[in-house]
């Protein structure tokens, strides 16, 4: 028990030293430009007819002093979104299909690359999900912002209206930004990632990287890309958004749970050794400290309540973030428990041959 207690101390004594935990990572300083780039914001949509009224008059009113163009690809809807998007955009939202997805890519990749083809040379584009609600200014902030960088990302802010939602969405940007610390992103190493509800891309790096078609079949479609143009030379930016929110509801545990679920182990590269190292790793970190907190004695008490103290602490930015009361902070051991089990049933699903699942589609 010593050793555990140990163990998750130095973890989280190294963890908190690399600062993941820090939500300071907002758009970078805006330089004005002298000229501004033209934009086209493509925008993915399967059956979206109920959420876009509450996002997409938003997108179509931004304030940018460029040329704009929207595109809105609807990709398969059953439910009248292309209907929908016509109806709320006119003449100011470019509305088409892309026809049937070819062998290998992934549907929103197959939308997005269809509706860059439409897009035809524009000097940025946007890649906006349906359920992105975006400020007034959101695209000339991104634009801005982007002096010298190749992609520009925004992780935007969740919804946490029902109980579900406050418990386990700050710690899903928490555990994602663990995986992916956005100062790591933003400079010059390896690590690379990309938020895919609001991602602007110069075209030209995009070109460089191979075009959508070098990631058509990647899952985790957002961190393929931002590692694409980090690995064709491109400079990138990821951070925490303020203007910019997802209004798609998470009311129930099992709505949270088929999210993350999905691709939880795509991110493993779905390797077996790499979800037990997982596993491992998540009850020795987050499961021990409290368990040996209230179960042990002497110095495994004070290692493992060390452990526990300091978990709290990287996890109160995030929930201050989210307007959450940080007394909510020590219970990150139980939000773990759940993402445990949540990993582990989504290597099930792939095992029993069901792969990935959104919206009526499966990818084994």
């Amino acid at each position: 028990m010593i050793i555990v207690a140990a163990v998750a101390l130095l973890a989280w004594l190294w963890l908190a030293a690399t600062g993941f935990w820090r939500t300071d990572q907002r758009l970078p300083p805006r330089r004005e430009p002298a000229a501004w780039p033209s934009v086209a914001v493509v925008v993915p949509a399967r059956d979206e007819a109920a959420i876009l009224p509450e996002t997409l008059p938003a997108l179509l009113a931004q304030r940018y002093p460029g040329p704009l163009r929207m595109i809105l690809v609807d990709d398969g809807s059953g439910d009248g979104t292309a209907d929908v998007a016509r109806a709320l955009g006119g003449e100011r939202l470019t509305v088409t299909a892309p026809g049937e997805r070819p062998p290998g890519w992934t549907g929103k990749l197959w939308a997005l690359a269809h509706g860059v083809a439409q897009a035809g040379e524009p000097d940025f584009l946007l890649f906006t999900d349906a359920d992105i609600a975006h400020g007034p200014y959101s695209v000339a902030a991104l634009v801005a912002s982007a002096d010298g960088r190749d992609l520009v990302s925004q992780m935007a802010r969740l919804r946490t209206r029902t109980r579900w939602e406050r418990l386990i969405v700050p710690a899903f940007v928490y555990f994602f930004a663990m995986l992916y610390p956005f100062r790591w992103v933003n400079g010059p190493g390896r690590t690379a990632a990309a938020a895919g509800g609001c991602c602007l891309v110069r075209r030209t790096a995009l070109e460089r990287a191979g075009g959508l078609a070098a990631i058509r079949d990647a899952l985790i479609d957002d961190v393929a890309l931002g590692r694409a143009i980090k690995r064709a030379g491109g400079r990138i930016w990821l951070g925490l958004a303020g203007d910019v929110r997802s209004v798609r509801p998470y009311p129930t545990l099992r709505s949270l749970w088929d999210m993350i679920a999905r691709s939880a182990y795509a991110q493993l590269r779905h390797s077996p050794l790499l979800l037990a190292g997982t596993v491992l790793g998540l009850a020795v970190v987050f499961l021990a400290p409290p368990v040996l907190t209230f179960a042990a004695t002497g110095a495994v008490r004070v290692l493992a309540l060390a452990a526990w103290v300091l978990m709290t602490a990287t996890f109160v930015p995030m929930l201050r973030y989210y307007r959450q009361p940080w007394l909510a902070a020590p219970l990150l051991p139980v939000t773990a428990t759940l993402y445990l089990l949540m990993t582990v049933g989504s290597a099930v699903r792939h095992w029993r041959g069901l792969g990935a699942t959104w919206k009526g589609r499966s990818y084994g």
